[in-house]
Protein backbone atom coordinates (compact mmCIF):
# COMPACT_ATOMS: atom_id res chain seq x y z
CA UNK A 1 0.00 0.00 0.00
CA UNK A 2 1.73 3.14 -0.94
CA UNK A 3 2.37 5.57 1.97
CA UNK A 4 0.85 9.30 1.32
CA UNK A 5 2.00 12.40 2.10
CA UNK A 6 0.11 15.11 5.07
CA UNK A 7 1.16 18.42 5.15
CA UNK A 8 -0.49 20.35 8.30
CA UNK A 9 0.29 24.03 8.84
CA UNK A 10 -0.29 25.57 12.10
CA UNK A 11 -1.15 28.76 13.36
CA UNK A 12 0.10 29.03 16.36
CA UNK A 13 -1.24 31.36 19.30
CA UNK A 14 -0.96 31.63 22.91
CA UNK A 15 -4.37 30.25 23.72
CA UNK A 16 -5.66 28.34 20.47
CA UNK A 17 -4.05 26.41 17.46
CA UNK A 18 -5.58 26.51 13.91
CA UNK A 19 -4.62 23.61 11.41
CA UNK A 20 -5.16 22.82 8.01
CA UNK A 21 -4.06 19.47 6.37
CA UNK A 22 -3.80 19.04 2.80
CA UNK A 23 -3.05 16.10 0.79
CA UNK A 24 -0.45 15.41 -1.35
CA UNK A 25 -2.86 16.51 -4.81
CA UNK A 26 -3.30 19.58 -2.63
CA UNK A 27 -6.78 19.33 -1.68
CA UNK A 28 -7.34 20.28 2.18
CA UNK A 29 -8.11 17.08 4.05
CA UNK A 30 -9.22 18.88 7.21
CA UNK A 31 -9.57 22.24 9.32
CA UNK A 32 -9.26 21.96 12.89
CA UNK A 33 -8.77 24.02 15.94
CA UNK A 34 -7.35 22.84 19.18
CA UNK A 35 -5.88 24.82 22.29
CA UNK A 36 -1.95 25.07 22.47
CA UNK A 37 -1.16 22.36 24.82
CA UNK A 38 1.09 18.86 24.48
CA UNK A 39 -1.86 16.84 24.74
CA UNK A 40 -4.41 18.69 22.78
CA UNK A 41 -1.74 18.81 20.18
CA UNK A 42 -0.58 15.28 20.09
CA UNK A 43 -3.97 13.83 19.89
CA UNK A 44 -4.41 15.52 16.77
CA UNK A 45 -1.77 13.89 15.10
CA UNK A 46 -2.36 10.60 16.50
CA UNK A 47 -4.98 10.42 14.46
CA UNK A 48 -3.17 10.68 10.92
CA UNK A 49 -1.72 7.93 8.91
CA UNK A 50 1.15 8.13 6.46
CA UNK A 51 4.12 11.05 6.07
CA UNK A 52 3.40 13.92 7.97
CA UNK A 53 5.07 16.82 7.07
CA UNK A 54 4.52 19.94 9.60
CA UNK A 55 4.93 23.93 9.20
CA UNK A 56 4.63 27.01 11.45
CA UNK A 57 5.90 30.12 11.39
CA UNK A 58 8.56 31.44 13.76
CA UNK A 59 7.74 32.98 16.70
CA UNK A 60 7.89 32.56 20.96
CA UNK A 61 6.82 29.40 20.97
CA UNK A 62 8.47 28.39 18.16
CA UNK A 63 11.56 26.51 19.79
CA UNK A 64 9.27 24.40 22.28
CA UNK A 65 6.71 23.69 19.37
CA UNK A 66 9.90 22.07 17.40
CA UNK A 67 10.98 20.54 20.63
CA UNK A 68 8.53 18.90 21.12
CA UNK A 69 7.45 17.72 17.31
CA UNK A 70 10.06 16.37 16.15
CA UNK A 71 9.62 13.21 17.71
CA UNK A 72 5.64 13.08 16.61
CA UNK A 73 6.08 13.73 12.88
CA UNK A 74 8.36 13.16 10.05
CA UNK A 75 9.32 16.56 9.43
CA UNK A 76 9.05 20.19 11.20
CA UNK A 77 9.80 23.07 9.13
CA UNK A 78 9.35 26.30 10.84
CA UNK A 79 9.60 29.29 8.37
CA UNK A 80 10.27 32.68 8.44
CA UNK A 81 7.35 34.98 5.99
CA UNK A 82 8.61 38.24 7.22
CA UNK A 83 8.68 40.76 4.31
CA UNK A 84 6.14 39.08 1.83
CA UNK A 85 3.52 40.81 0.62
CA UNK A 86 0.45 39.39 1.45
CA UNK A 87 -2.08 42.16 0.00
CA UNK A 88 -5.25 41.27 -1.91
CA UNK A 89 -6.70 38.33 -0.03
CA UNK A 90 -8.66 36.94 3.02
CA UNK A 91 -6.83 37.63 6.45
CA UNK A 92 -7.40 35.41 9.14
CA UNK A 93 -6.11 32.59 11.38
CA UNK A 94 -8.19 29.68 9.10
CA UNK A 95 -6.46 31.70 5.95
CA UNK A 96 -3.37 31.88 7.39
CA UNK A 97 -3.31 28.02 7.68
CA UNK A 98 -4.54 26.91 4.49
CA UNK A 99 -1.86 29.26 2.98
CA UNK A 100 0.99 27.92 4.92
CA UNK A 101 -0.02 24.53 3.87
CA UNK A 102 0.06 25.09 0.46
CA UNK A 103 3.35 26.90 0.31
CA UNK A 104 4.71 23.56 2.60
CA UNK A 105 3.40 21.06 -0.28
CA UNK A 106 5.28 23.24 -3.03
CA UNK A 107 8.24 23.69 -0.86
CA UNK A 108 7.87 27.41 -1.38
CA UNK A 109 8.88 28.12 2.64
CA UNK A 110 12.19 29.50 3.89
CA UNK A 111 13.11 27.43 6.59
CA UNK A 112 14.55 29.05 10.11
CA UNK A 113 16.73 26.92 11.48
CA UNK A 114 16.07 25.50 15.04
CA UNK A 115 18.21 22.37 15.37
CA UNK A 116 18.74 20.16 18.23
CA UNK A 117 18.65 21.49 22.23
CA UNK A 118 22.76 21.55 21.88
CA UNK A 119 24.35 24.68 23.74
CA UNK A 120 20.95 25.27 24.71
CA UNK A 121 21.55 26.60 28.30
CA UNK A 122 24.87 28.66 26.80
CA UNK A 123 21.95 30.32 24.40
CA UNK A 124 19.98 31.32 27.62
CA UNK A 125 22.42 32.68 29.34
CA UNK A 126 23.66 34.86 26.50
CA UNK A 127 20.08 35.81 26.00
CA UNK A 128 20.13 36.80 29.65
CA UNK A 129 23.46 38.89 29.32
CA UNK A 130 22.00 41.00 26.06
CA UNK A 131 19.11 41.78 27.89
CA UNK A 132 20.99 43.00 31.08
CA UNK A 133 23.12 45.01 28.98
CA UNK A 134 20.46 46.18 26.75
CA UNK A 135 18.06 47.36 29.67
CA UNK A 136 21.40 49.06 30.94
CA UNK A 137 21.82 51.24 27.52
CA UNK A 138 18.31 52.35 28.27
CA UNK A 139 17.70 53.24 31.32
CA UNK A 140 21.61 54.98 30.51
CA UNK A 141 19.92 56.99 27.60
CA UNK A 142 16.48 58.20 29.55
CA UNK A 143 18.57 59.55 32.01
CA UNK A 144 20.91 61.72 29.62
CA UNK A 145 17.42 62.50 27.77
CA UNK A 146 15.62 63.42 30.95
CA UNK A 147 18.10 66.08 31.23
CA UNK A 148 18.82 67.25 27.77
CA UNK A 149 15.21 67.91 27.66
CA UNK A 150 15.57 70.38 30.33
CA UNK A 151 18.43 72.17 28.59
CA UNK A 152 21.14 70.21 31.24
CA UNK A 153 23.87 69.30 29.16
CA UNK A 154 25.52 65.34 30.52
CA UNK A 155 28.60 65.21 28.49
CA UNK A 156 30.32 62.21 29.14
CA UNK A 157 29.71 59.53 32.04
CA UNK A 158 29.78 61.54 34.68
CA UNK A 159 25.92 61.75 34.97
CA UNK A 160 25.81 58.18 35.73
CA UNK A 161 28.62 58.32 38.87
CA UNK A 162 27.36 57.36 42.15
CA UNK A 163 29.47 59.84 43.95
CA UNK A 164 28.44 62.97 41.34
CA UNK A 165 24.44 61.80 42.03
CA UNK A 166 23.13 64.54 44.65
CA UNK A 167 24.92 67.28 42.55
CA UNK A 168 23.22 66.06 39.10
CA UNK A 169 20.04 65.70 41.03
CA UNK A 170 20.13 69.21 42.72
CA UNK A 171 19.65 70.44 39.01
CA UNK A 172 16.39 69.26 38.24
CA UNK A 173 13.99 71.74 40.37
CA UNK A 174 10.80 69.80 40.23
CA UNK A 175 10.22 67.12 42.70
CA UNK A 176 8.50 64.72 40.15
CA UNK A 177 11.78 64.79 37.67
CA UNK A 178 13.55 64.74 40.57
CA UNK A 179 12.07 61.45 41.86
CA UNK A 180 11.68 60.11 38.20
CA UNK A 181 15.56 60.54 37.96
CA UNK A 182 16.24 58.94 41.39
CA UNK A 183 14.16 55.72 40.08
CA UNK A 184 16.09 55.31 36.83
CA UNK A 185 19.68 55.76 38.83
CA UNK A 186 17.92 53.04 41.16
CA UNK A 187 17.46 50.87 38.26
CA UNK A 188 20.49 51.53 36.80
CA UNK A 189 22.26 50.23 40.32
CA UNK A 190 20.57 47.21 39.93
CA UNK A 191 21.96 45.94 36.12
CA UNK A 192 24.81 47.05 37.29
CA UNK A 193 25.17 44.54 39.86
CA UNK A 194 23.54 41.45 37.42
CA UNK A 195 25.72 42.51 34.59
CA UNK A 196 29.15 40.98 35.51
CA UNK A 197 27.60 38.15 37.42
CA UNK A 198 25.95 37.35 34.41
CA UNK A 199 28.80 37.56 32.40
CA UNK A 200 31.03 35.51 34.31
CA UNK A 201 28.64 32.89 34.25
CA UNK A 202 28.09 33.04 30.92
CA UNK A 203 31.37 32.78 30.34
CA UNK A 204 32.15 29.66 32.66
CA UNK A 205 29.60 27.65 30.38
CA UNK A 206 30.96 28.85 27.14
CA UNK A 207 34.81 27.64 28.49
CA UNK A 208 33.55 24.20 28.74
CA UNK A 209 32.69 23.88 25.51
CA UNK A 210 35.18 21.94 23.27
CA UNK A 211 35.67 24.57 20.74
CA UNK A 212 36.53 27.14 23.35
CA UNK A 213 40.04 26.82 22.61
CA UNK A 214 39.70 26.94 18.92
CA UNK A 215 37.76 30.21 18.77
CA UNK A 216 39.88 31.56 21.74
CA UNK A 217 43.29 31.16 19.46
CA UNK A 218 41.23 33.71 16.65
CA UNK A 219 42.58 37.44 17.14
CA UNK A 220 39.79 40.12 18.57
CA UNK A 221 37.57 37.42 19.20
CA UNK A 222 37.21 37.95 23.72
CA UNK A 223 35.17 35.59 25.94
CA UNK A 224 32.12 37.45 25.56
CA UNK A 225 32.00 37.07 21.19
CA UNK A 226 33.09 33.72 21.52
CA UNK A 227 30.37 32.61 24.00
CA UNK A 228 27.57 34.87 21.13
CA UNK A 229 28.93 32.79 18.37
CA UNK A 230 28.98 29.11 20.20
CA UNK A 231 25.38 30.07 21.14
CA UNK A 232 24.00 31.60 18.02
CA UNK A 233 25.50 29.43 15.41
CA UNK A 234 25.43 26.46 17.60
CA UNK A 235 26.95 23.94 14.88
CA UNK A 236 29.74 24.60 12.01
CA UNK A 237 28.05 22.04 10.12
CA UNK A 238 24.83 23.93 9.57
CA UNK A 239 26.61 26.17 6.95
CA UNK A 240 28.47 24.10 4.03
CA UNK A 241 30.51 26.76 2.57
CA UNK A 242 32.05 30.25 3.94
CA UNK A 243 29.24 32.17 1.63
CA UNK A 244 26.12 30.66 3.43
CA UNK A 245 27.19 32.11 7.04
CA UNK A 246 27.83 35.33 5.14
CA UNK A 247 24.22 35.34 4.29
CA UNK A 248 23.52 34.90 7.67
CA UNK A 249 25.66 37.43 8.72
CA UNK A 250 24.30 40.28 6.57
CA UNK A 251 27.78 39.95 4.52
CA UNK A 252 26.42 38.35 1.49
CA UNK A 253 26.57 40.48 -1.95
CA UNK A 254 23.45 41.38 -3.51
CA UNK A 255 23.07 41.39 -7.17
CA UNK A 256 20.42 41.93 -9.95
CA UNK A 257 20.77 41.36 -13.68
CA UNK A 258 18.22 41.62 -16.41
CA UNK A 259 18.57 40.79 -19.98
CA UNK A 260 20.99 38.57 -19.46
CA UNK A 261 20.84 36.06 -22.82
CA UNK A 262 20.61 37.18 -26.65
CA UNK A 263 20.23 35.48 -30.33
CA UNK A 264 24.01 35.56 -32.14
CA UNK A 265 24.35 33.97 -35.17
CA UNK A 266 20.99 31.41 -34.65
CA UNK A 267 22.40 30.65 -30.73
CA UNK A 268 21.49 32.04 -26.86
CA UNK A 269 24.31 33.28 -26.04
CA UNK A 270 24.46 34.94 -22.00
CA UNK A 271 26.01 38.55 -22.15
CA UNK A 272 29.05 39.88 -20.97
CA UNK A 273 28.46 42.31 -18.89
CA UNK A 274 28.94 41.97 -15.27
CA UNK A 275 25.58 42.08 -13.01
CA UNK A 276 25.01 45.48 -10.64
CA UNK A 277 25.30 45.17 -7.10
CA UNK A 278 22.85 46.19 -4.62
CA UNK A 279 24.22 46.18 -1.08
CA UNK A 280 24.64 43.79 0.98
CA UNK A 281 21.74 41.20 2.16
CA UNK A 282 19.18 42.66 4.22
CA UNK A 283 17.62 39.25 6.27
CA UNK A 284 20.49 38.43 8.53
CA UNK A 285 21.05 37.74 12.09
CA UNK A 286 21.75 41.20 13.70
CA UNK A 287 23.65 39.58 16.94
CA UNK A 288 25.75 37.75 14.56
CA UNK A 289 26.88 40.84 12.32
CA UNK A 290 27.52 42.89 15.61
CA UNK A 291 30.10 40.22 17.04
CA UNK A 292 32.09 39.80 13.45
CA UNK A 293 32.07 43.85 12.48
CA UNK A 294 33.41 44.33 16.07
CA UNK A 295 36.09 42.24 15.62
CA UNK A 296 36.71 43.09 12.38
CA UNK A 297 36.45 46.69 13.40
CA UNK A 298 38.99 46.45 16.53
CA UNK A 299 41.49 44.86 14.36
CA UNK A 300 42.03 47.67 12.28
CA UNK A 301 43.10 49.64 15.36
CA UNK A 302 45.92 47.37 16.30
CA UNK A 303 49.21 46.27 15.22
CA UNK A 304 49.10 42.55 13.61
CA UNK A 305 48.30 40.85 10.62
CA UNK A 306 44.99 41.75 10.17
CA UNK A 307 45.74 45.25 10.33
CA UNK A 308 48.20 44.37 7.52
CA UNK A 309 45.67 42.41 5.25
CA UNK A 310 43.32 45.33 5.66
CA UNK A 311 45.72 48.19 4.66
CA UNK A 312 46.98 46.17 1.82
CA UNK A 313 43.56 46.43 0.03
CA UNK A 314 43.63 49.84 0.96
CA UNK A 315 47.06 50.10 -0.50
CA UNK A 316 45.45 48.36 -3.47
CA UNK A 317 42.91 51.29 -4.29
CA UNK A 318 39.51 49.90 -2.18
CA UNK A 319 37.68 52.03 -0.30
CA UNK A 320 38.22 52.06 3.48
CA UNK A 321 34.44 51.06 4.07
CA UNK A 322 34.57 47.96 1.45
CA UNK A 323 38.19 47.03 3.04
CA UNK A 324 36.59 46.34 6.33
CA UNK A 325 33.85 44.62 5.00
CA UNK A 326 36.32 42.39 3.18
CA UNK A 327 37.86 41.79 6.27
CA UNK A 328 34.58 41.05 8.43
CA UNK A 329 34.25 38.22 5.64
CA UNK A 330 37.47 37.03 5.89
CA UNK A 331 37.48 36.69 10.04
CA UNK A 332 33.66 35.13 9.62
CA UNK A 333 35.17 32.24 6.97
CA UNK A 334 38.22 32.08 9.35
CA UNK A 335 36.28 30.92 12.35
CA UNK A 336 34.09 28.85 10.31
CA UNK A 337 37.47 26.99 9.01
CA UNK A 338 38.69 26.86 11.80
CA UNK A 339 36.18 25.81 13.60
CA UNK A 340 35.04 22.83 11.47
CA UNK A 341 39.08 21.53 11.32
CA UNK A 342 39.79 21.76 15.10
CA UNK A 343 43.15 24.07 14.08
CA UNK A 344 44.39 26.98 15.83
CA UNK A 345 44.94 30.16 14.05
CA UNK A 346 47.92 30.28 12.11
CA UNK A 347 48.89 33.74 10.58
CA UNK A 348 51.21 32.43 8.33
CA UNK A 349 47.72 30.84 6.02
CA UNK A 350 45.87 34.06 6.22
CA UNK A 351 45.97 34.62 2.96
CA UNK A 352 44.64 31.21 2.27
CA UNK A 353 41.02 30.80 1.17
CA UNK A 354 38.18 29.11 3.15
CA UNK A 355 35.98 27.07 1.93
Amino acid sequence: MKRTTKYVALDVHQAMTVASVREESGKILARSIFPTEEQAILEFFRGMRGSIHVTFEEGTQAQWLYDFLVGVVDRVLVCDRRGEKRQGRRKDDQADADELSELLRRGGLRAVYHGSPHRSTLRELTRTYQNVVEDSTRVMLRLKAMFRARGIKTPGRRVYHPKDREEWLAKLEDDGVRLRAQTLYAQLDVLRELRPKVKATMVAEARRDPAWAVLGSIPFLGPVRIALILAIMRTPWRFPTKRNLWAYCGLAVVTHSSSDYEWVDGQVVRRRRAPMTRGLNRNYNRELKDVFKGAATAATGRPGPLLDYYEGMVARGMREELARVTLTRKLTALTLRLWKKGEHYDPAKLTKQAR
